[in-house]
């Protein structure tokens, strides 16, 4: 007969569709009864997408087949709405507010190499310049740029209650591993641990009191990323992209994970959009055009940005004075953000 552990262990190889976790790990089974070698399985799943319950109940009766020795198995599903406060049912809600921040903003891309660090960046000191409290925090363990970009070398420390303080510059509260290593030091952690660096950046930093908490999130669809959207309450995400097809199909990819888990798209900003001739003023569409307007027209969202392709972004960035601190008057790019922060507090607004 098939004991109770036999029968997690096998739950706990089902992975909930999009996702690393398992539906064990999630608190989605409810209930398991045994009888003889008959089992009966209570999962609670909070979904409006019909394809999920049917997957898990092809996976787990799958898994406890090969259990050795079960007879029939029956799985009770009890599918709901999906709620909008943290439920255990839900995977898509299972989040949680972040002491001392009202919004949670994640900037995301589908690959790497379409600026977003720098839109990160850029559009934090934008929001702070219309005189909002924001921070910046960086999520990307293994290729930390904000340290750099804000020109600071400063390490942060922690009080007596194991608070982590944020570093302050240019009005910005700021956290990234670049803050703990050394220029050359690589970050050679696994998953798990890299999560909990995540985790700790974002529950044990002292934020105090922001209007925006900005996340640079690695680029891709990984692990930091699934945990972040799995564990915080974000008002929403931003997706950068630049014009041309094969960043747009990755970008698809990450509005697809935040899809999955119910979290709301703000727009999408076009990074390198155009690049403007300092001799004649001429336009050039170096890596295509229109497609980052095309692109949110198809998911429904607005494009809150196309950010010029200028040789002072990379030179601001690299000097630790972001474009964005220079008056809108006097620069395309900076200007351009300004209004990409004007637009995404209005879009934060109405989420709330």
């Amino acid at each position: 007969m098939p004991t109770e552990d036999q029968i997690r262990a096998a739950l706990a190889t089902v992975k909930y569709p999009g996702f690393s976790r398992d539906i064990l790990s999630f608190g989605l089974v409810q209930a398991i009864r045994t009888n003889d070698s008959d089992v009966q399985v209570d999962i609670a799943i909070a979904t409006r997408d019909p394809n999920i319950p049917r997957q898990v109940h092809e996976q787990a009766t799958a898994a406890l087949s090969a259990i050795p020795g079960i007879g029939e198995i029956k799985l009770n599903f009890d599918i709901k709405e999906p709620a909008n406060s943290p439920s255990p049912q839900n995977p898509a809600a299972l989040t949680t507010t972040i002491p001392g921040v009202k919004h949670v903003i994640a900037i995301a891309s589908g690959k790497g190499g379409v600026g977003k660090s720098t839109v990160s960046a850029n559009l934090a000191l934008a929001l702070r310049a219309t005189g909002a409290r924001v921070g910046l925090c960086d999520c990307d363990l293994y290729g930390p740029s904000i340290a750099h970009m804000f020109g600071t070398d400063e390490r942060p420390y922690a009080t007596d209650d194991n608070q982590i303080i944020p570093i302050q510059k240019h009005g910005l509260q700021l956290m990234s591993m670049g803050f703990l290593l050394e220029d050359d030091a690589p970050v050679i952690v696994r998953g798990p641990m890299a999560t909990r660096y995540i985790q700790q950046f974002l529950r044990q930093c002292a934020w105090d009191n922001l209007d925006y908490l900005i996340l640079d999130l690695p680029p891709g669809t990984g692990d930091i990323q699934l945990t972040i959207v799995q564990t915080v309450a974000l008002t929403g995400a931003v997706i950068v992209t630049t014009p041309q097809e094969i960043a747009l199909i990755d970008a698809r990819k990450a509005v697809a994970m935040f899809g999955k888990v119910n979290v709301p798209i703000l727009g999408l900003i076009e990074n390198m959009s155009h690049f403007v001739c300092p001799n004649d003023g001429h336009i050039y569409h170096i890596f295509g055009k229109g497609g980052g307007e095309r692109e949110a027209k198809r998911i429904g969202a607005p494009l809150l940005g196309q950010i010029p392709l200028e040789m002072q972004v990379r030179e601001a960035g690299d000097t630790g004075a972001p474009i964005a601190l220079l008056d809108p008057s006097e620069n395309l790019a900076s200007e351009a953000f300004r209004r990409a922060a004007v637009q995404l507090i209005a879009l934060a607004t109405q989420k709330a």
